[in-house]
């Protein structure tokens, strides 16, 4: 009984006996979050020297801002001879699909890999000037039946090559090694023909100085437009060039970088 009773005091004493308060914790103050700086998109790549096929070669400005448009000019001989042309350019696109490879500024950059600040008839003329022979661009309608029909490109071949800096290194090429086939897993391997683009008349005015077409941007082309500069002659269509032919991004400089496009005519051997 002594035990019962000495336990049920126990009991009782706690029940009456108030409990300690709670006391809130102290308000714990939370650190930002320090967001991680994106990546400095890397520097654009400046213009390297114009490299010559002979130190005793001239450069002769075709355009009037006396730089864009260069003619490589040898000296030797006879007379002079224009062997290459030079044409300054910038990168504006280095992943993704591919329909041209060069397009006038402010057209088609987001489907080429190069632009160039200038009329794209003066291009056109600087051909001329390096020999080429105009041909007639993609045909895709028989004028006869009126039914639908591919032709392909004709003209004189032209070489294009690009000359650059990237990653501390001048690299010389042909342009095919920047567009690449996800098919075959190799660069593309057609060339171009000077196709010539078209002059449109306005019909409006009929006076007025005829519009170059591949000013709407098909200056040097991959997909098949009929107002392209340089042409590749083999049937292929916008949606085949978007899923077949990319930016091969590892090989080309960073976006802005200033690069020489440079044109050799072939000459047709008689």
């Amino acid at each position: 009984m002594k035990t019962i009773f000495g336990f049920a005091a126990i009991l009782a004493l706690f029940a009456g006996a108030s409990l300690p308060t709670a006391q809130p914790c102290p308000p714990v103050a939370l650190q930002p979050v320090a967001a991680k700086a994106a990546p400095e998109p890397p520097k654009p790549e400046e213009l390297p020297e114009f490299p010559l096929l002979d130190k005793k070669n001239k450069l002769v400005p075709l355009t009037p801002d006396k730089k864009t448009i260069v003619a490589e000019v040898a000296t030797g001989g006879d007379k002079p001879k224009v062997v290459r042309v030079g044409m300054i350019c910038e990168v504006c696109l280095r992943e993704g699909p591919l329909e041209q490879f060069l397009c006038k500024k402010g057209t088609k950059e987001h489907e080429a890999i190069v632009r160039v600040d200038l009329d794209a008839e003066l291009v056109h003329l600087a051909i001329i000037a390096a020999g080429g022979k105009v041909g007639t661009p993609t045909g895709f309608l028989d004028a006869q039946m009126q039914n639908a029909k591919y032709t392909a490109a004709t003209g004189s071949k032209v070489n294009v090559s690009v000359h650059y800096k990237h990653k501390d290194k001048l690299h010389t090429h042909l342009a095919q090694d920047w567009i690449w086939d996800s098919k075959r897993k190799a660069p593309i391997q057609h060339g171009w023909v000077f196709a010539g683009s078209k002059f449109i008349k306005n019909p409006d005015d009929p006076n007025a100085k005829p519009y170059y077409g591949a000013n709407v941007g098909d200056i040097f082309s991959i997909s098949n437009f009929p107002y392209s500069t340089l042409e590749m002659p083999v049937q292929i269509s916008k949606d085949e060039a978007q899923l077949t032919y990319e930016a091969k991004t590892d090989k080309i400089p960073p976006l802005g970088s200033k690069v020489w496009v440079i044109l050799e005519v072939v000459t047709e051997k008689k």
